[in-house]
């Protein structure tokens, strides 16, 4: 900004004559850097410069000057600056020389934590000295340089990424299968009393007896396969297979008969089984079996290949004896579904009696969940019944998070972490709990740790360089998320194009959404996007009114009677 007289100027008038009634020199310029002042990884920090001119600064001139931030509506909240001291050539005390003759460029710094408050706040430079013995204090008032903080950078923040929940494991339908095998003697399909009564077959019979009368099981499916060997002309194997599939399923279907049992048989056949075979030389320790195998990789066609086998006669005698006997078959496969409590009975007990659900039941039953107490209020169970999961921790983190309890989310995600330091998702978590507390070396540590997250990990580095002040790599990190946050680096680059097409793509729209649209009409002249996006931030948050009212981004509003309804 520019002010009519440099204080400097001011104050070394002021400091010579002691009376106000003397005229003050010409207008000289003041600079404050930068303009307006602007918030930087949460802090604001201004250069102050100006020239004393020549032959104003008395010889035995010692001034005192000081720059203090008058902020918010309570006339008391000031933040102090560093005093920088300048002294006239006959001074013998420290402080920076001026040179009457000459006079002196000179600059002073001035820095601070920003807080919310700041939204309105000026830049004042309080000065004392003296004249030799004589001492000025009271005579001098404070001297505006510098009003308005541009906070822009503040509407990134680290809320606008989302936690990433470790999910439970439930499955209400759990499907399971039973195989059992009843075997043929060569060329023939009669059933055999020793393979329908073995161990195998009498299980799965039971498996489907149990899942017929069981409340919570079904029979999802029952399949009855016949084969045949590969060894004989094709006709004849699908003969065989054919039949050793209907010998079995009636064979099935006399014991359901018996036992009162409504199962549909789903049946197939296979003429010669080549994958039975490969698999079972696979598994076997027959000598030359990769000699058979690639046997099978050179040739497609059945014949040949049952010739080029056969060929292998050494061999062959050990595939007979071994492999083949055990491709006579029927194969019987039983599918069932084991089904669990319903989405009623699990919220019940996770209210009623939560020790009676299993940890994925009760880590489900939080799904089931809107309000987010209720769904603490599990997490919590959960961690009393299973201390021993990091899931409920992390979870109930991100709720206490959302709520605005980030000291009680970085307790929650620390004691995940105790358990399992390794999970990306707690890391991501973790780091995004860190930057809302301004801990941004810790949750740089822990996002180098999140790689494997589910989340947007690209968004949260780019939050992070945002805040820590890293323009340049924030916009790398942004990439294509569009984010508030991402929005709000775009801004600052003044890529206003770029910031809009974001802002309409944010999946999840908010009041800062809004407002940061708004933001970017206002720099780019667009009234009307001003005023739709105003009112629609103020609609999702009434706190958006007041801050709209005091941005320095809307300063040439303020003369605006649209612009005041709508904030007013």
């Amino acid at each position: 900004m520019k002010k009519s007289v440099f204080f400097l100027s001011a104050v070394a008038i002021a400091l010579l004559t002691a009376s106000c009634n003397k005229s003050l020199p010409e207008e000289l310029d003041l600079k404050v850097n930068p303009d307006p002042m602007t918030v930087k990884a949460g802090k604001v920090d201004v250069e102050i410069t100006g020239t004393f001119p020549e032959k104003k600064f008395l010889k035995k001139a010692l001034v005192n000057v000081t720059p203090v931030l008058k902020y918010g509506d309570n006339e008391e909240n000031e933040i102090v600056g560093e005093t920088t001291t300048y002294v006239g050539e006959k001074v013998t005390e420290n402080g920076i020389l001026v040179n009457q003759a000459t006079g002196a460029t000179v600059s002073q710094q001035f820095s601070c934590n920003y807080v919310p408050e700041m939204a309105t706040a000026k830049l004042y430079l309080r000065v004392n000295g003296k004249v030799g013995k004589t001492e000025y204090d009271e005579e001098i008032p404070d001297i505006l340089v510098a009003e308005n903080i541009n906070a822009t950078s503040q509407l990134a923040n680290a809320k606008d990424n989302k936690g990433a929940v470790t999910p439970d494991k439930y499955q209400r339908v759990i499907q399971e299968m039973q195989e059992a095998d009843i075997k043929f003697l060569v060329m023939q399909a009669n059933l055999r009393k020793s393979e329908t009564e073995s161990e195998a077959v009498k299980n799965l019979q039971a498996a489907i007896k149990a899942a017929n009368d069981s409340a919570n099981k079904e029979i999802n499916k029952l399949e009855v396969l016949g084969y045949a060997s590969p060894d004989g002309t094709v006709n004849l194997n699908e003969n065989l297979a054919d039949k050793r599939q209907k010998e079995a399923a009636n064979f099935l279907q006399k014991q359901f008969k018996k036992d009162k049992i409504n199962v549909n048989i789903e049946g197939g056949s296979t003429a010669e089984d080549w994958d039975g075979f490969k698999e079972l030389m696979e598994n076997s320790n027959i000598q030359d079996k990769e000699l058979v195998l690639r046997v099978l990789s050179m040739y497609s066609d059945p014949e040949e290949r049952e010739t080029q086998i056969k060929n292998l006669s050494a061999v062959y005698e050990n595939i007979a004896e071994e492999i083949l006997p055990a491709l006579r078959r029927s194969r019987l496969i039983l599918t069932t579904d084991l089904i669990g409590k319903s989405d009623e009975e699990i919220s019940k007990l996770a209210e009623e009696d939560a020790a009676q659900l299993s940890l994925e039941e009760l880590l489900y039953a939080a799904t089931l969940k809107d309000d987010p107490n209720e769904k603490a209020k599990i997490y919590n169970k959960a961690i009393e019944l299973y201390p021993d999961d990091f899931r409920a921790y992390n979870n109930l983190g991100i709720i206490k998070f959302d709520q605005g309890d980030v000291a009680e989310a970085r307790r929650c995600y620390s004691k995940a972490l105790e358990i399992e330091p390794a999970n990306p998702d707690v890391n991501y978590n973790a780091a995004i709990a860190a930057m809302a507390d301004g801990d941004l070396d810790k949750a740089e540590e822990y996002l180098g740790k999140a790689a494997g997250t589910d989340a947007d990990l690209n968004a949260a580095m780019g939050t992070l360089y945002t805040l820590k002040g890293d323009y340049n790599n924030a916009k790398k990190a942004y990439g294509s998320s569009a984010t508030n946050n991402a929005a709000v680096q775009q801004i600052l680059d003044q890529d206003y194009a770029a910031a809009r097409q974001t802002l309409a793509n944010v999946k999840e729209p908010n009041a800062t959404t809004a407002y940061l649209s708004a933001v970017v009409g206002a720099r780019t002249n667009d009234r009307e996007a001003v005023y739709s996006n105003l009112r629609t931030a103020i609609e999702r948050d009434a706190a958006m009114k007041d801050k709209a009212a005091k941005d320095v981004e809307f300063k040439s509003f303020k003369e605006d009677e649209t612009f005041l309804e709508i904030v007013k």
